[in-house]
Formats: C-alpha cells, sequence, structure tokens
C-alpha cells in the first residue's frame, strides 16, 4: 500500500516509513507564534530552566492580533515577547517595521517551504499546506516544547481525499470551495484528519485560494490541510525565493501515491458551484448567494482581510467590482491587508485608491476585527459579511450580532448594495 503525501512528510522527518495512526516524535522546520500566545509559551519555555532555543532559526515571532497595541493590556503583552525576540536576538521577529498577519507574511517572506513540518499556536496555521508542507496548530505548552527540544510529538493523520471537479465559473474562489466542503462535512467531520485538495480544479486556482482552502480546514475539524506542490505552487516559491534572496531551505517535494489508503473521499463539483455564504453561526452552515439574495439580508459592516481573505487578489477583486461606486449609506466597510507588503502593492496599483474613494476605511494589517479585538467590533443585533473564517456567537463583537462568511466578490458587492447580493448579478 503506498502512502499520502502527509504519510511521506513524517517519514522523511522520521527517517522510518510511518503510516496514518502511528505516535512519531520529530523535527519541526518551523515554529511559529504571535503576540497572543507566544507570552504563555514563553513562560512555560522559562519556567523549564531553558536558556536557549533549541533551533533559533526555526522559530518565529510575528506580532499580528493586537498591533499598534491597543491598551495597556496589549501593551504590556507585546512587549513579553518582544524582549524575548532581542534578548536570544530572534532572526525572524516582525513587528511594526515589517508587519503582517502571520499565516500570509511568512509565506510571503520564504519562510514555509514544501514538505516542512510546522506548528503554531494559532489553529489556523494549516494555512501553510497549500505550500505542500505539513501545517498544523497546537497550544502555547506544546509550542514550548517545541522551543526547548526543536521537535514534537505526532499522530500522524489520516487523510480525506477532496476530488475537485471543474473550472471555477465567474466569482467563484477558494473560499466558495471550502465553505462548501465545510457545509458538507460539518464542523467536526474531519477531526484530526487531513483534507489533502486534488481534482482538476486545482490548476485554476490561485495561491491566493489555496491560502483561503488550508487556512479553513481547521473549521471542519481538520488536523491540516495540503495541496500538491504543481507548477502555480513553484512559480510562487520562485517568486518569494527572488524578493528574498533566496528561500530559508531547499524544498522537499512529495506527491501521494495511487494506491495511497484514504479514509474518506468527497468529490465537489465546483463547475457548477454558486459563491457560498456561511450563516451564523457555523462556518458549516453554508447556503448558496441565491438563498442569501431571498433573504434579502440587510448589512451594517463589511469586512475584507484576516489570514483567510486579505491578499492581493482579495482586495483586486473588491476593487474591480467598487470602482466608480459608493458604500450604501447605512453600511460601512473594513479593509485590512494582510501584510504591510500587499498594502504597498495596492497603493502601486491604485487599489487603495478606489476602495477608499468607494468609502472604505484601510487599517494596517492585524487580526484585531476577525476575532472581535480591535478594529472593527460590532454592536448589538448588528449584521457584517466578512471574509474571515468564524462565525461564532460573539465572535466580531455583541454576543447578538451576526457574521455572514463569504468571498471578497460577495463583500464588495453587498457594501455598495447595503445587503446581501450575487456579484454575477451586478458586475
Amino acid at each position: 500500500m503506498g502512502q499520502t503525501i502527509t504519510e511521506k512528510i513524517f517519514s522523511e522527518h522520521a527517517g522510518h516509513d510511518v503510516k496514518a495512526g502511528e505516535i512519531v516524535r520529530v523535527a519541526i522546520d518551523m515554529i511559529i507564534g504571535n503576540d497572543i500566545t507566544t507570552p504563555i509559551s514563553i513562560k512555560a519555555f522559562e519556567e523549564s530552566g531553558a536558556e536557549k532555543l533549541a533551533r533559533p532559526d526555526n522559530f518565529s515571532i510575528v506580532m499580528d492580533h493586537y498591533i499598534p497595541a491597543k491598551d495597556i493590556a496589549s501593551a504590556n503583552q507585546a512587549k513579553i515577547s518582544r524582549e524575548f525576540a532581542y534578548k536570544h536576538d530572534l532572526k525572524y521577529f516582525f513587528d511594526e517595521k515589517d508587519m503582517g498577519i502571520e499565516h500570509a507574511l511568512l509565506p510571503e517572506k520564504g519562510l514555509v517551504i514544501p514538505g516542512d513540518v510546522i506548528i503554531g499556536a494559532d489553529s489556523h496555521t494549516c494555512t501553510h499546506g497549500a505550500l505542500g508542507a505539513f501545517s498544523t496548530g497546537m497550544g502555547s505548552t506544546d509550542l514550548a516544547f517545541g522551543m526547548i527540544t526543536g521537535g514534537n510529538w505526532f499522530k500522524v493523520p489520516e487523510t480525506i481525499k477532496v476530488i475537485l471537479n471543474g473550472k471555477p465559473g465567474k466569482h467563484i474562489y477558494g473560499k466558495d470551495i471550502i465553505l462548501e466542503l465545510i457545509r458538507i462535512l460539518g464542523v467536526d467531520g474531519a477531526l484530526y484528519k487531513a483534507l489533502e485538495f486534488t481534482g482538476d480544479t486545482i490548476p485554476y486556482l490561485a495561491m491566493d485560494d489555496r491560502f483561503s482552502m488550508c487556512n479553513m480546514a481547521i473549521e471542519a475539524g481538520a488536523k491540516s490541510g495540503i495541496i500538491a506542490v504543481d507548477e502555480v505552487t513553484q512559480a510562487y516559491l520562485d517568486e518569494r525565493a527572488v524578493a528574498n534572496n533566496g528561500l530559508r531551505s531547499e524544498p522537499k517535494i512529495h506527491y501521494s501515491d495511487k494506491d495511497a489508503a484514504y479514509c474518506q473521499v468527497v468529490e465537489i463539483d465546483v463547475a457548477n458551484l454558486s459563491p457560498v455564504i456561511a450563516y451564523p453561526f457555523l462556518p458549516s452552515n453554508g447556503k448558496p448567494v441565491e438563498q442569501a439574495v431571498e433573504d434579502d439580508l440587510a448589512i451594517d459592516q463589511v469586512m475584507i482581510g484576516s489570514c483567510t481573505n486579505g491578499r492581493i487578489e482579495d482586495l483586486r477583486i473588491a476593487a474591480e467590482i467598487m470602482k466608480g461606486k459608493r458604500v450604501a449609506k447605512r453600511t460601512r466597510m473594513i479593509v485590512t491587508p494582510a501584510t504591510q507588503k500587499i498594502l504597498m502593492q495596492a497603493q502601486h496599483e491604485g487599489l487603495m485608491d478606489i476602495l477608499i474613494e468607494a468609502g472604505a476605511v484601510v487599517s494596517n494589517p492585524t487580526c484585531g476585527a476577525c476575532l472581535g479585538g480591535y478594529m472593527g467590533i460590532l454592536g448589538d443585533g448588528e449584521r457584517c459579511v466578512a471574509t474571515t473564517n468564524r462565525n461564532f456567537v460573539g465572535r466580531m463583537g455583541a454576543r447578538t450580532s451576526e457574521i455572514y462568511l463569504a468571498n471578497s466578490a460577495v463583500a464588495a458587492a453587498s457594501a455598495i448594495a447595503g445587503k446581501i447580493v450575487d456579484p454575477r448579478e451586478i458586475d
């Protein structure tokens, strides 16, 4: 019996062939912390008596949740990570001077490599599987163990094979594909499984789409999401290598064997998919946009951004739809580019002029609004269309507020209309 791509990555790291279900201890290629989770890891690291990071060049801290600090508590929390980074002369420490949301910034910096094993104290660390790596979220104390030892223990996950068929239609993106998959599986249907995305749709998907899909694997309960390296991936890696004077290390590219064992196979007809809207209060509560239009859902706020959909393609999509138009009178719009580089590229392309002239507010790269931290809190009874990844009760503010998850085209079109609309009908 052959192996899946995930089994091959663990086999390469373990030094012997492994199968799903085995428990292995392997070296970690990149450990990722942020301003919220890293202070807990630092405390555990220091209480252990450790004085040095086992693999300092395989550890990164990205300040992205409450940066710039919103209050004294967040400032003091950030201070813990800063002091630790300076003390250990951390090579990969990203603060305001070179900021971005961690799951967009690290790939942009050429720090995520195919074949890597990556952990982060953030559930959406699974984003990095879009580059053919095994990447998953862990707790802050698990992160500390990796900081101290350079490795960690893993149960090799079984894999669900997701076969995507057909060319995506107009305004159908990776966000719609993953929302449809979560609708099919439910929020726990892939518990401790790897989601491997395959099929003839994949070549049509840009890296931004792939990052969105893997990012939300966790919303189906998955341990990871992963897509094998192809020409699109390689082109992205080549661009990163040029921009960053090389990648962090040489890629180790793996592909699943034809006779690999899968615990489940799910097929999605992408060619006939409508934009998917996840109604409150679960990402699995997906409905076609036609249903949302029929329900005539007025909205108070639109948020385009986050580690899921704050990339340059999202801003291009929004700007194309909003050019020459205005955000509805009773609706407000927040745009949060995922990194400073994306922000500068959007400025260079004239996208920011279009969005601001349309009435949008543009913020610095931050996770703030997505987790209900700051920069876009919802009030009682308010309704928001967001390109983020979660729409739980109280996720973005008041417990009586509602979040509808959607792609960037739906979000932009809805901002103009003041209610959820089908972007295919207004272009």
